[in-house]
């Protein structure tokens, strides 16, 4: 599985931005696509994650619920993440990941990654 992220950017504390995730290659066989970022410094940090088939079961950082949405296009094989009210706490490089299994949802034990895209959030 390939993923490409993009869609990062400079935003204002207070904006939002929409993250894209192209997948490519084994999709048939994702189980969940996550979102995850690191900030300069730390660790990095799960973030949101989405059920890649049937239901739409989603699961979030308490740090981002209610200001973010992580949807999915299987279609165009996409993953999205929609940010709002931005923080200056959210600036970080952001990563999209694709899990094979169902378990482990929430920690960074996702099996393919792409490249990272960065939010730069500006007061």
């Amino acid at each position: 599985v390939q993923l490409q992220a993009s869609g990062g950017g400079l935003v204002q504390v207070g904006g939002s931005l929409r993250l894209s995730c192209a997948a490519s290659g084994r999709t048939f066989s994702i189980y969940h696509m996550g979102w995850f970022r690191q900030a300069p410094g730390k660790e990095r940090e799960f973030v949101a994650t989405i059920k890649w088939n049937g239901s739409r079961t989603t699961y979030y950082a308490d740090s981002v619920k209610g200001r973010f949405a992580i949807s999915r296009n299987n279609a165009g094989n996409m993953v999205y993440l929609q940010m709002n009210s931005l923080k200056s706490e959210d600036t970080a490089v952001y990563y999209c990941a694709a899990k094979m299994r169902p378990y482990g949802l929430t920690t960074n034990e996702y099996d393919y990654w792409g490249q990272g895209t960065l939010v730069t959030v500006s007061s």
